[in-house]
């Protein structure tokens, strides 16, 4: 399994993998964009099926739906479930504008899914590498692939945007 993450090459190796990557990012970053109509922090994820279509989207609703766990990754894995009918997601990836908090790795690994691609880094609260590594921790029954900094410039300033106007 390829590793993208600590100990990897040098960046310039890994711009063919995070290219792969840029179009479903995109996407996210559009479901991201729906999230401040509502006040919430413009974070979009997607769950693609093991052909690569959609089959679940979410964006930040924690304050639209006044529920702390409405994260991105959390919707779209509950839409994703809920389209195949099934609580285990292997097989799928999920693509996310930021790294997963501690909660969203924790059901990242609990559904299964087989590959999380993020965008920008959360050094605050981060769980794919940042500040821990939930996902790939070895005491853990399953562990993702993990490719970060997919259109990690575009992610980010769609997070300053919303941020500086919200400060």
């Amino acid at each position: 399994m390829l590793d993208v993450h600590a100990g990897a090459s040098p960046l310039e190796d890994l711009q063919p993998v995070r290219d792969r990557w840029a179009a479903p990012m995109r996407l996210a970053m559009a479901e991201a964009a729906l999230a401040p109509a509502t006040g919430d922090v413009p974070v979009g994820a997607l769950v693609l099926d093991p052909d690569g279509e959609v089959i679940g989207r979410g964006h930040n609703e924690r304050e639209a739906v006044g529920d702390p766990t409405a994260h991105a990754e959390v919707v779209a894995i509950r839409q994703a479930a809920e389209k195949t009918g099934e609580w285990r997601l292997s097989g799928c990836t999920l693509v996310v504008t930021l790294e997963p908090c501690t909660m969203c790795a924790g059901a990242i690994v609990l559904s299964r899914i087989d590959r999380v691609v993020y965008g920008a880094l959360d050094e605050k609260a981060g769980a794919a590498g940042s500040l821990f590594d939930v996902m790939r921790d070895r005491r853990l029954n399953h562990r993702p692939e993990v490719i970060r900094g997919v259109l990690a410039d575009e992610c980010g300033e769609q997070l300053r945007a919303f941020f500086d106007t919200h400060r």
